[in-house]
């Protein structure tokens, strides 16, 4: 399975960043696309405040879906 990010995809973090202060499963929206495979993401509050905005890269991420997903679907992405 190989689903392509996109601008405004919601995306969820695959390992931690005690770096940055973000951690597996933590949740993002992609806002910005800068090149093929590199993101800005911004990761907010049940507020909708920003906590975090940073720059991360496509094997860090995994898209979410809010719907049952097909296999023509997956087969196309």
């Amino acid at each position: 399975m190989n689903i392509q990010i996109k601008l405004l995809d919601v995306v969820a973090l695959l390992g931690d960043l005690p770096e940055l202060e973000l951690y597996r499963g933590q949740v993002g929206t992609i806002v910005e696309v800068y090149e093929p495979g590199v993101f800005e993401v911004e990761f907010s509050d049940l507020n909708g405040r920003a906590y975090a905005v940073e720059t991360l890269k496509a094997n860090q991420l995994m898209v979410l879906h809010h719907y049952k997903l097909t296999e023509e679907m997956l087969i196309q992405a």
